[in-house]
């Protein structure tokens, strides 16, 4: 198994993270591996065969795709467990047997009958404090021993990641980068680790990038599937202490529930029924701030308590997100840069990559600007059609309003004609009626004619 170390760790003596025997690191760690895109170490010859007989397919040669699925199957993956929640009845039965211990190791120290808590020893005031209040002390001793237990799995659990840390998940010699020739070469060395430590977030993470990246060959779906994975990590451990926050915040209320029940029990026990004797109002007064001192030590043990189980929690936190963060740096700094793809971006190289985008900006551009000037013909086009049907409309326009002038001249003029005969024709007939009159006057003017006026009689003619 190899492993890895930085160069101040040269030359010290550290335990093996596999079988956590002592092995001391060599003085000179010799030259770092070349960065990725760089031409390996003059005399690399990649192996031919791996421990378990596969034949590798390196070099130019093209895998089998028969055979290279068959492999595929064969490997299986391994069984992943939980890496940061740990057992609950386990840690429950690890807590509870804290519990009982720490209740057995005060019960000798509790103050006999009658003693003074100004005459308590140290661990005799300590000893008042879980037993004064049986049911919420021992409810909040439970609760924090069972925080502990979690606490200490939780830890456990970092430590088996951290040692993970310390693998040579990507030896060098195997390629100074991965592509679809050797990709199956360094998936089989993450199934040669030990069993142990295999199962880590880290090893996970990057056996499920390299079995994608066998698929796909694209590094763009293997850095979209890193980065949904951490998520998933990061929401698991946040998760993680979701029951340590439920006891950070229930430990200080019961302290305050057990302060409630010591004030109502206190003050239920004031008896001042003879207010003329003395001695019994001075043992009531006595007996009332007893209780009301024995009430607030509730609320203390909970609130030491819950500081207790703050530091710890927090720094738990912090560790086991400053884990993930070694392993998105790793994944990000050693894994991707060493994917190759068959395009420029997995190779480093910036030059090449500055060129396939400005070759990309001017193809775009370019399609961009004739589309522009097919769309400004098609404007352009419809513009003078547009003049074309308007000039077409007017000259229609015009032609149907000088048939309609014409056609209401043509009218009038024959309205007009008529009119003229018809007034001829009348002014005619008047004339001949007029010539007919003049003739039949001529002809009365030669005669005379006379007039006898007759006179009458009667009741209202005028006599003379």
């Amino acid at each position: 198994m190899q492993l890895k170390a930085e160069p101040d760790m040269a030359g010290k003596v550290v335990r093996c993270p596999g079988c956590n025997s002592k092995l001391s690191i060599p003085a000179t760690l010799g030259d770092l591996p070349p960065p990725s895109g760089l031409p390996s170490p003059s005399g690399f010859t990649p192996p031919a065969e791996t421990s378990s007989g596969s034949e590798e397919f390196s070099g130019t040669e093209q895998p089998n795709p028969a055979e290279l699925e068959q492999h595929r199957q064969e490997r299986g993956g391994w069984e992943e467990t939980d890496p940061t929640n740990p057992n609950p009845l386990l840690s429950f039965g690890i807590g509870f047997v804290l519990f009982l211990a720490w209740v057995g190791i005060l019960y000798p120290f509790q103050a006999p009958e009658g003693t003074s808590p100004a005459d308590y020893t140290g661990m005799q005031f300590i000893a008042s404090l879980f037993y004064k209040h049986m049911l919420v002390s021992f409810t909040n001793t439970l609760f924090f021993t069972w925080a502990m237990a979690i606490l200490y799995l939780k830890f456990k659990k970092l430590r088996h990641q951290r040692e993970a840390l310390l693998l040579d998940v990507l030896p060098w010699e195997l390629g100074s980068e991965i592509n679809a020739q050797n990709v199956s070469t360094f998936i089989d060395n993450l199934y040669k680790l030990p069993v142990r430590l295999r199962d880590s977030m880290m090893v996970n993470r990057i056996r499920k990038a390299l079995e994608l990246f066998e698929v796909k060959q694209n590094v763009g779906d293997v850095t979209n599937m890193l980065s949904s994975q951490s998520d998933i990590d990061s929401m698991r451990i946040g998760g993680s202490f979701t029951l340590l926050k439920a006891f950070l915040w229930a430990i200080p209320i019961l302290g305050f529930i057990g302060t409630v029940l010591g004030l109502s029990h206190a003050i239920g026990g004031m008896n001042f029924a003879n207010v003329e004797d003395v001695t019994a109002i001075m043992k009531s007064i006595n007996a009332v701030t007893s209780g009301l001192g024995t009430a607030f030590d509730a609320t203390l043990l909970g609130l030491v308590l819950a500081m207790l189980l703050n530091f710890p929690m927090n720094s738990m936190m912090k560790s086991e997100d400053d884990c993930l963060n070694d392993i998105d740096a790793f994944c990000n700094e050693i894994l991707l840069p060493r994917l190759n793809d068959g395009g420029s971006i997995a190779g480093g190289d910036t030059n090449g990559v500055m060129e396939t985008l400005v070759r990309a900006v001017a193809l775009a551009q370019k399609e961009f600007l004739v589309d522009l000037n097919a769309l400004s013909a098609r404007i352009n086009e419809q513009a003078a059609n547009l003049d074309k049907r308007a000039t077409a409309h007017q000259e229609r326009v015009d032609a149907e309003f000088a048939i309609a002038v014409n056609r209401m001249r043509e009218d009038m003029t024959g309205a007009i004609k008529d009119s003229v005969k018809t007034t001829t024709d009348y002014t005619r007939a008047l004339a001949t009626g007029i010539q007919g009159l003049n003739n039949v006057l001529t002809e009365l003017g030669g005669k005379q004619i006379l007039i006898h006026q007759v006179k009458k009689k009667g009741w209202f003619s005028k006599h003379d």
